[in-house]
């Protein structure tokens, strides 16, 4: 009876109603905690002290929704030569290079607020890559592109080596697409003098594992370490890299760019219409040892253009190191250090994550490059074809257009050899 009478006093007062409110409150309160816990309150806007990655400043910037963001794909294990061990195959690599808090007491190789955290190093498994060392009879191969008419050279194109070079943009099918083969983050801008590091992170946020797959890539990876970096250092090329390099060549001599390249300079009288004699000149012109830095046969166009040097007299700087893949890989191994974008020289052209023409500024090993271009995406065949037409038709300046690039590929000489070879973004 006495519960009776409070029951109906509580519905009199209104105190039933304030109950159901407190009871919907609580269960507010659990859902919100819920969201927290599942990232689901990042789609509200909701700040979070784990969401300081170089995507938001760029959403940001370019005024990009949520949705409209790829998935942050971890690197997994490659069975063509990436491979990581259990301990690092937990870490995101994406995560290895955001900038992020963590708890004081927290020394699992992260550094303090506002500072980059140590780098999770990605394992370069090598086992795939001694396969590339075997007799040169042993080994398998891409087939033979055939695109008949499309490899010809217009008389246009012999007489425009802007428009050659336009041509080889368009025939390398194994260019990669933003977004969907890769990911990356720009950070901020700078001046070419300025000093600090205007990157909360790493360049690239991913790369797909099919990338290594490629047979052009694969190969072209296994050469990256085959070099001293210190310039002025003796190099010892072994029988074994002597058949990597002889296998690249041989790999890329399949590919469309290259064969373009070979009708294009025998047509002009350049090499021999002999397409073997062809794959020999490239092999000597990219892989032959010369002397640079005071010291003989301690560098060759391959390691200065695409693996980089570090020029050991006077102040230290890097020299070449000109190609994306280079910068991922050491990147993924901690020994590179992204600092951020120069501005380029036209107002408004502010590069984003689909720019494939990139000028940055970095460090390697602790040395700093104040200013480098790549090419991002662009397949290894196009480099090397890229470059050799312009050191065999061109001369130092080279303004050409390539896909949606004014470009100036400059390309030094070195003796009979190319000293160095780059792509300068003009505007």
């Amino acid at each position: 009876m006495e519960g009776l009478v409070k029951g109906l006093l509580n519905v009199g007062l209104g105190n039933d109603e304030n109950d159901r409110e407190n009871q919907d409150r609580d269960e507010r309160s659990r859902s919100t905690w819920a969201q927290v816990v599942t990232g689901e309150q990042e789609d509200e806007g909701v700040n979070s002290d784990h969401r300081t990655t170089g995507y938001n400043r760029q959403d940001e910037r370019y005024g990009r929704n949520e949705e409209s963001r790829p998935h942050m794909m971890p690197q997994k294990a490659s069975s063509q030569g990436y491979d990581r061990n259990e301990d690092e195959r937990r870490d995101n690599f994406n995560q290895s290079c955001w900038n992020q808090k963590e708890n004081e007491g927290n020394n699992d190789g992260w550094e303090m607020v506002q500072k980059k955290p140590t780098k999770r190093h990605q394992q370069v498994k090598m086992d795939y890559w001694d396969n590339y060392k075997k007799p040169l009879d042993e080994q398998n191969y891409s087939n033979e592109v055939e695109y008949g008419a499309d490899l010809e050279p217009s008389q246009e194109q012999l007489s425009d080596l802007s428009k050659a070079c336009n041509k080889l943009w368009e025939l390398d099918l194994n260019r990669l697409v933003p977004g969907k083969d890769y990911q990356i983050d720009c950070g901020e801008g700078k001046k070419v003098y300025q000093k600090e590091d205007m990157a909360e992170g790493c360049l690239f946020s991913w790369l797909s594992d099919d990338v290594f797959n490629k047979p052009t890539y694969s190969r072209f990876c296994s050469l990256l370490d085959n070099y001293n970096p210190h310039q002025g250092s003796k190099e010892n090329v072994t029988p074994e890299e002597k058949r990597e390099q002889t296998a690249f060549i041989e790999e890329i001599s399949r590919t469309a760019p290259i064969k373009y390249l070979h009708k294009y300079l025998s047509l002009k009288g350049i090499v021999s219409g002999a397409y073997e004699e062809f794959k020999r000149m490239l092999t000597h012109l990219w892989f032959d040892l010369y002397g640079r830095g005071g010291t003989s046969a301690s560098s060759s166009a391959f390691e200065h253009v695409f693996v980089g040097e570090i020029k050991e007299r006077g102040e230290k700087e890097v020299s070449g190191f000109h190609n994306w893949l280079q910068f991922y890989l050491e990147e993924a191994k901690g020994n590179v250090d992204y600092q951020g974008y120069i501005f380029p020289r036209r107002r408004g052209e502010i590069p984003d994550s689909e720019t494939q023409l990139l000028t940055i500024q970095f460090e390697w090993n602790g040395v700093l490059k104040s200013v480098s271009s790549s090419l991002i995406g662009v397949s290894p065949e196009f480099e090397v074809a890229i470059y050799t037409l312009c050191y065999f038709v061109g001369g130092e300046e080279n303004h050409v257009e390539i896909g949606p690039y004014p470009v100036n590929i400059k390309c030094y000489r070195l003796g009979d050899n190319i000293g160095s070879a780059f792509p300068v973004a003009e505007c």
